[in-house]
């Protein structure tokens, strides 16, 4: 299993406008084989900042999104929207693919 989370600070007037090309990438990356998930969420303190979260099956998987047009074409704009350089964290894991139950946290 391959993880990723992108911390992406967009500058504030091109907010929108990324909001858009983030919700066409995260279609263009749930369509590719090799993915389990994909989603974005927005900072709870700075609302100019996305966090995307995505994981594929394996390295070959994260390869094959690697050479994808639209992986190529968001790397190619992206420098236009980030007010800062993105952070990552990329784990290769032999771990269960997916989401599991959290065993702290239940319905009351």
């Amino acid at each position: 299993m391959i993880l990723i989370n992108l911390k992406m600070p967009i500058r504030p007037e091109r907010v929108e406008e990324f909001i858009a090309i983030a919700q066409q990438y995260r279609a263009d990356v749930m369509a590719e084989p090799g993915n389990v998930f994909f989603e974005w969420s927005r900072d709870l303190q700075d609302p100019n900042t996305f966090i995307a979260t995505e994981c594929f099956t394996d390295g070959a998987a994260g390869g094959a999104h690697m050479g994808t047009a639209h992986v190529a074409t968001f790397m190619e704009i992206g420098p236009d929207y980030v007010a800062a350089q993105p952070d990552i964290i990329y784990v290769d894991s032999e771990m269960v693919i997916g989401w599991n139950a959290m065993g702290e946290i239940k319905p009351r």
